[in-house]
Formats: structure tokens, C-alpha cells, sequence
């Protein structure tokens, strides 16, 4: 591009960084979310606004905070984080030998030793309304299991094993106040038993994206366990 042309109209040479400024962003959101894991899920059948999901058993650290929406969220993931990135202590099976009975045999126990360790990060995080709180999750690795995930430090953090079930998920837009998406997944829970299926639980909202990400890249949805 010829640079006196760009200083004879500086509005170009700003529309110009502007242009290079986005792509980079939208780059940047782009690559902060290639190799996440997310929790494995065939898709069963698709509705009107919907598909229904079987997801694989897995596992999600876990911990209750109240508040209002986005300060509980802040505040959740934060303990979350804090957890995946060194909060915790590390299992370690470590052989002793003690007197079992008669046999004298060698045992093994899982004790807690003072190592921290770091878990990748995975999608989506997640929130479920509760009475007068909230619960919000990070699905773990599959690679872990109950009994090798390092122990979380805090103790409002807790581990759940999920097992199989089927899923109705929606996807909704970025940028949505507290009471709307309260009406969003009452409008779901409406839609999902017009449709012959039973609600198992309260609808969660799942977020797959850093907050880095460009608005209209985000994928955001609603998740809610049920039967036929």
C-alpha cells in the first residue's frame, strides 16, 4: 500500500491498524482454544433449537459460591483455576510395607504428599443456579480418574464423577444479562418437554471460550440432563 497515500488520510491509516488489530484477535481467539478438551459426546438426534447429546462419564472440580451471576462466576472460577493450576496436593501410591495379618504382605496407600501439580484446561466451564447460590465446574482431563487427580488445597473445591447420561444442549448468544438467560433456560425446559423428554436436573449454562475471545467466536450453551 503506498505510505504517502496513507499519511495524506490518516482516517485510512487507522481504519488500516484497526483491520490488522481484529485480525490478530480474532487469531489470538481462534488459537486459545485449539487442542482444549471437552467432555466426549455422540449426538443422538437433533430438535427444533436443539440436539440431544449422550456424554461420556467425566469428571468436573466443583464449588458452590453465592452472590450475584457474575460475581459468583468471577469468584468460582478463580478457586477453579486456582485448583488446575497448582492449588492442590498430588496422589502418590507409595509402597509400605506393614504387618497384614499373618502374611507380613506388602500393601499400598494413597496418601497425600505436599507436591502441587498443574491440569490442563478444558471446555466448557459451567454454572448451575442453586437456592440463594451457584455451582460452578471445570470438567477434568479424561485422562485423570477419581483416585489420580491431585487433591484440591481449598476446600470449597470439590471432585464429582459424572457417569453417562443424555443431554439436550442449546446454544445462546454472548453478552446476556442474568434474567435473560434465567427466561432462556425456562423457554429450553418448556421446548424439552413439548418434545417428550423429561428434565433431570436444572439447565447449566456452559461457556467454551477465555474471555479474550471475540464475541463472535464465543460459543456459549445450555446443558440440561434428561430421559425419554
Amino acid at each position: 500500500m503506498d505510505v504517502a497515500l496513507l499519511k495524506a488520510y490518516p482516517v485510512l491509516w487507522l481504519a488500516v491498524i484497526a483491520f490488522v488489530v481484529l485480525i490478530a484477535w480474532i487469531a489470538y481467539g481462534l488459537l486459545a482454544v485449539r487442542g482444549i478438551e471437552e467432555p466426549a459426546y455422540t449426538v443422538v438426534e437433533t430438535r427444533s433449537g436443539y440436539e440431544v447429546r449422550r456424554y461420556a462419564p467425566h469428571i468436573v472440580a466443583e464449588t458452590v459460591v453465592e452472590g450475584a451471576y457474575r460475581t459468583a462466576m468471577n469468584e468460582g472460577f478463580q478457586r477453579l483455576a486456582g485448583y488446575i493450576f497448582g492449588g492442590n496436593t498430588k496422589r502418590e501410591s507409595v509402597p509400605m510395607t506393614a504387618p497384614v495379618g499373618m502374611s507380613g504382605e506388602t500393601i499400598k496407600m494413597t496418601v497425600p504428599v505436599a507436591e502441587r501439580e498443574s491440569i490442563d484446561m478444558t471446555a466448557p466451564v459451567m454454572e448451575e443456579s442453586l437456592s440463594g447460590a451457584r455451582r460452578v465446574s471445570f470438567v477434568m482431563p479424561s485422562a485423570y480418574t477419581l483416585e489420580t487427580l491431585p487433591i484440591p488445597t481449598d476446600t470449597r473445591v470439590t471432585l464429582r464423577a459424572v457417569p453417562e447420561r443424555l443431554v439436550a444442549a442449546r446454544r445462546f448468544s454472548t453478552g446476556m444479562r442474568e434474567e435473560e438467560i434465567t427466561a432462556l433456560k425456562q423457554a429450553f425446559l418448556t421446548d424439552v418437554s413439548r418434545d417428550g423428554f423429561t428434565a433431570l436436573d436444572a439447565p447449566e449454562a456452559a461457556y467454551y471460550n477465555p474471555p479474550w475471545t471475540p464475541p463472535f467466536l464465543r460459543r456459549n450453551e445450555l446443558l440440561v440432563p434428561v430421559s425419554r
